[in-house]
């Protein structure tokens, strides 16, 4: 299976690092995919969420389906077959289906994208249950367009993606809707996530990605966190050593307690820099600062910790040790000796309870499959597909709560739609005020009176809204007429008790 390439790639000199389950249960996060017409084939069906671009959790799109000519799976820039999927205006968004095969996932979308799709859909060619598409193993030239994938994509079935193409070639007007909205659950008014991540800052493009999410998301996971909104935990991985080779110098450089506890090596030569042990006690250092900061009821303070740890002690700069941590640590006022009671001795022939705990955690529980890639976020007990970004995770994480219950930080700009810029919305608006009923927020613009320097606007916000209150003067003096002379401002505004 696809997800185990990054375990195997953990193959050092006669060693690999064992996961803690073998036989692991991979679970595929799939949204609605619902066809509206034509009439024959209306319905709805799974497709899966790809692991890249920015999923619309919480939202839905409604869009015209293409199935191109030429370049049929999208491995080629589509320019150069003279194609575009630009939506005209006031037309519905374009989702391209393309055929899977000979090229990565990633780049058909990333090209499809490039021509002004809205949306991939991509064609599986044999009968199978749905897996996940998953980026590409990473290298210069994937990198370049990976992180700049927008738009949503989605794995659909062979004999579904047939009925699609047939209705297409037959000249149908094919209008399907792709449904985020149950794509993350919201049993209660709390948000639990959790992030499976990594101290290590020298692995690559993927530690590159995971260390600049974690700086841009700090900001909002604390405002969450203080206001009660979510419940944050951070997990990390770590596998074990098979019993035959822990004597080996491989896995006493590499493991903690006698092959129990392991990683990879940073630069995955044993010679030279930093071991793999080394990362162990770190993300173990961090889940105790978490710990400590939790019983201290202020457990967001581990977002402190890691960044500052991230900034101020990088490998690079032979800094990733216990000296640069515990000055961090003090910085942030928490108890070094508490920290180091719970990460115990790193030596000792005997478990470990807080990675033993991380280890038993990986294993998945309920709609969660094992977690076996790093990194990974889990969402409501639903493993989180799409960038590791901060707007499209925030977006993810705002989906989780009941429709109108969310809290503001879901309303800011990080997770807007942007659908306020064309034509105000559809909404009321006074041009001359500049006032409009429109508001962005993740799950689509909504259409409500504003408050506007504590004046309340109050009407249906599509075709009216008009000021109340005994401030409403201030707002365009009220529609009423209004003069300056001689310096003083005149105003036939007067507003009564009644």
């Amino acid at each position: 299976m696809k997800v185990w390439r990054w375990l195997m790639s953990l193959w050092f000199v006669g060693l690999v690092l064992v996961p803690v389950s073998i036989m692991g249960r991979f679970v595929v996060e799939k949204n609605s995919l619902r066809v509206t017409s034509p009439e024959k084939i209306r319905g709805t069906h799974d497709s899966a969420i790809g692991n890249f671009g920015i999923p619309q959790y919480g939202g839905s799109m409604a869009g015209n389906v293409l199935y191109p000519k030429d370049n049929k799976k999208g491995c080629k820039e589509f320019d150069d077959f003279g194609i575009s999927f630009k939506s005209s205006p006031g037309a519905l968004p374009t989702i391209v289906l393309l055929d899977r095969g000979s090229c990565f996932f990633a780049l058909k979308v990333w090209n499809a994208q490039k021509a002004g799709a809205s949306a991939v859909l991509v064609a599986d060619d044999v009968e199978e249950p749905l897996i996940t598409m998953d980026t590409p193993e990473e290298d210069g030239s994937s990198a370049k367009y990976v992180e700049n994938i927008t738009i949503p994509s989605a794995l659909v079935g062979k004999s579904f993606a047939q009925k699609l193409k047939d209705a297409i070639i037959v000249g149908d007007m094919v209008n399907v809707n792709l449904d985020w909205r149950e794509a993350v659950p919201h049993p209660d008014d709390r948000v639990e996530y959790e992030l499976w991540t990594n101290s290590n800052d020298e692995c690559g493009l993927k530690c590159d990605m995971l260390m600049q999410f974690v700086k841009d998301f700090k900001g909002a996971a604390q405002i969450l966190d203080k206001g009660g909104y979510t419940q944050f935990t951070p997990h990390y991985i770590t596998w074990y050593c098979p019993h035959a080779f822990t004597l080996s110098k491989q896995c006493k450089s590499q493991c903690i307690n006698h092959g129990r506890y392991c990683a990879p090596d940073p630069e995955q030569d044993f010679s030279t820099g930093y071991d793999g042990k080394d990362v162990v006690v770190e993300n173990l250092r961090q889940l105790c600062v978490f710990k400590v900061a939790n019983e201290t009821q202020k457990p967001w303070v581990w977002w402190d910790y890691v960044t500052d740890f991230q900034i101020r002690c990088p490998m690079k700069d032979n800094k990733y040790n216990k000296e640069c941590a515990n000055a961090v640590i003090k910085s942030l006022g928490l108890n070094i000796e508490k920290i180091e009671k719970c990460m115990g001795d790193p030596d000792a022939d005997t478990d470990n309870p807080v990675l033993k705990e991380e280890q038993d955690a990986q294993i998945g529980k309920g709609s969660r499959g094992d977690v076996t890639i790093l990194p990974t976020l889990v969402v409501n007990n639903r493993q989180y597909r799409g960038k590791l970004e901060k707007g499209a995770v925030l977006k993810a994480i705002c989906s989780g709560f009941e429709e109108t219950t969310e809290p503001t930080v879901c309303l800011s700009s990080d997770v807007e739609t942007n659908e306020c810029l064309t034509n105000n919305g559809g909404c009321w608006q006074d041009k001359a005020a500049n006032i409009t009923a429109c508001k962005d927020t993740f799950r689509g613009r909504v259409c409500e009176c504003p408050l506007v320097d504590g004046v309340q606007f109050k009407g249906d916000g599509y075709m009216t809204c008009e000021a109340s209150g005994l401030g409403r003067c201030k707002i365009n003096n009220g529609g009423c007429w209004h003069d300056t002379r001689n310096g003083h401002a005149f105003s036939a505004c007067l507003v009564s008790n009644y």
